[in-house]
């Protein structure tokens, strides 16, 4: 695992002790779904996962416990209690079709860091923009491989030009990220062992980027 790498779960874990102290991460925490196959498929609620356990879907877990969900009690007393682990793998048809994630704006400036691929300035969501390297009036596709985050500013001077056109050297290459990636892109509050286990199949790429 590279220094980036090491260094973000370290941030996580302590984000994760705050959370745990203050008595919050059971109200922010989601679970990382993956299928039997072991494969990341989505991001669950505490109730989906409460949901998957109580009806015994759940095949295997991993890591921690992040949060405790407390029923009634019973007839000697006791009350129910039902803790819910960071990742859990489920029952059920693994689909063999190959992986292709939506595009959209928010997962590619997150993919992209917020990251001017132009200037290389970091910006705020507002003053990003999708840019098209060959511009679609060029026959350009409009996908993961052929789109980069852009200052509006960059975005402007390049107009409807390529890179090379336009004297604008781009300073990643543009890329699909895989199913681990994605899941990683979709949540903004990954806890410690869930970043470990998606992170051992991040690819070459967003290791760059980060």
């Amino acid at each position: 695992m590279g220094k980036a790498h090491s260094q973000c779960i370290s941030i996580v874990i302590s984000i994760n002790t705050v959370l745990r102290r203050f008595g919050l991460l059971c109200v922010h925490a989601k679970i990382l779904r993956l299928n039997k196959a072991g494969l990341p498929v989505s991001w669950l609620t505490r109730e989906e996962t409460a949901t998957l356990l109580v009806k015994e879907q759940v095949i295997w877990s991993l890591g921690e416990p992040v949060m405790e969900l407390r029923g009634g009690i019973n007839r000697d007393g006791i009350r129910s209690m039902l803790r819910l682990p960071s990742i859990v793998a489920c029952d059920g048809k693994v689909h063999k079709g190959s992986f292709d994630p939506p595009l959209e704006n928010k997962f590619l400036f997150r993919r992209d860091k917020n990251i001017c691929l132009y200037c290389g300035g970091e910006y705020p969501w507002q003053d990003l923009s999708r840019d098209h390297v060959i511009p679609v009036s060029k026959g350009g596709s409009d996908s993961w491989t052929n789109v980069v985050t852009s200052c509006r500013r960059c975005n402007n001077r390049k107009a409807d030009r390529t890179p090379e056109q336009a004297n604008m050297e781009l300073i990643a290459v543009p890329f699909v990220p895989n199913q681990y990636e994605f899941l990683y892109l979709t949540n903004h509050a990954v806890l410690a062992d869930q970043m470990e286990f998606l992170s051992a199949r991040f690819s070459r790429n967003i290791r760059l980027i980060q």
